[in-house]
């Protein structure tokens, strides 16, 4: 498998590509990537060290395409650090495919992007305001 990681990281590199473009991962792929990001974010304090510069984003709330400008206009992992500050999924139209490309780069680059909890990464919040039923839609 031809791929700019190599090894364990190739397919990764692949599957970020493919979210950049606004294409969904297999319910699992999603699955093992969780199971990824689950090692690394245990592994984690709950207070973060962050490198900077960095470049601090927060709610996205599933607007796809505005974090794909976000990364256009401040560059992408792993040339550039990135603080996410919670609230990616709700409102709007593809909050899997923003915190799955989240999640991917997290895994990815660990030392490039923190990701935050928000309120909106809550099982209450996301069953009242879209996320839960896009999952199961989607």
């Amino acid at each position: 498998m031809a791929s700019s990681g190599g090894g364990a990281n190739g397919n990764l590199d692949e599957q970020i590509a493919q979210l950049m473009q606004c294409k969904p991962l297999s319910e699992l792929e999603v699955t093992v990537l969780c199971e990824k990001a689950k090692e690394i974010l245990m592994e984690e304090s709950n207070v973060q060290p962050v490198r900077s510069p960095v470049t601090i984003c927060g709610d996205i709330h599933g607007q796809f395409h505005d974090l794909a400008e976000l990364f256009r206009i401040g560059g992408k992992c792993p040339d550039t650090n990135y603080l996410f500050m919670g609230d990616y999924v709700d409102r709007g139209y593809y909050s899997i495919e923003t915190v799955t490309l989240l999640v991917a780069l997290k895994v990815r680059y660990p030392q490039r992007i923190t990701i935050l909890r928000g309120n909106h990464e809550s099982r209450q919040i996301t069953q009242v305001y879209g996320f839960y039923d896009e999952c199961l839609r989607k």
